[in-house]
């Protein structure tokens, strides 16, 4: 019997070694790694098509310089998906209920994104920050609002997005018990 509802979401461990480590290392041993040979195996041909079908499929709305992306926002869809697969499993642990694991991948990538449009598009960049028809007086206000609103975006989309899965598995919980 569980003592709290939240009891499922600490990260368990064996013989002193928390389960989430290897949880977090799995999914990289089901993935192949392209060798140095000429001739390719049908695990790595089928890896190629299923990116060529994501880049085809999610980057058509973009500019061929849009598609560099393909590969990392790919192969994070891989690795959330088997991670959250993996999750599926009895007595596992899903580490995307975690904050630090939701910003530990969404910073970075929100980072990149906001400096390569700073890099290519410096001025519609910087233009989001000024909303059209902004009476002059209120000007210097509203750059520092939406700079603050710009710099606290990625913490409160990890935290509505741990939110949002721990009641899912919370909910999970109680019809399980409920239904047990």
């Amino acid at each position: 019997m569980n003592l709290s509802f939240f009891d499922q979401f600490m990260s368990p461990y064996l013989l002193g070694i928390p389960l989430i480590l290897i949880s977090l290392l799995f999914p990289t041993l089901l993935f192949p790694s392209p060798g140095n040979r000429w001739i390719t195996n049908r695990v790595s041909t089928l890896q190629s098509w299923f990116i060529y079908m994501i880049t085809k499929q999610l980057m058509i709305p973009l500019n061929k310089k849009g598609h560099k992306w393909a590969l990392i926002l790919s192969s994070l869809m891989i690795f959330l998906l088997s991670i959250n697969l993996l999750g599926l499993l009895p007595y596992t642990f899903t580490p995307t209920t975690q904050l630090s694991m939701n910003l530990a991948l969404a910073f970075p990538l929100w980072l990149a994104t906001l400096l390569t449009g700073l890099r290519n598009q410096p001025s519609a960049s910087l233009g989001h920050l000024l909303p059209e028809g902004t009476p002059t007086p209120l000007i210097p206000a509203l750059i520092m609002i939406e700079t603050t609103s710009l710099l606290i975006r990625p913490l409160a989309l990890g935290v509505r997005l741990t939110a949002n899965l721990t009641a899912g598995h919370l909910l999970i919980q109680l019809i399980s018990t409920a239904t047990a």
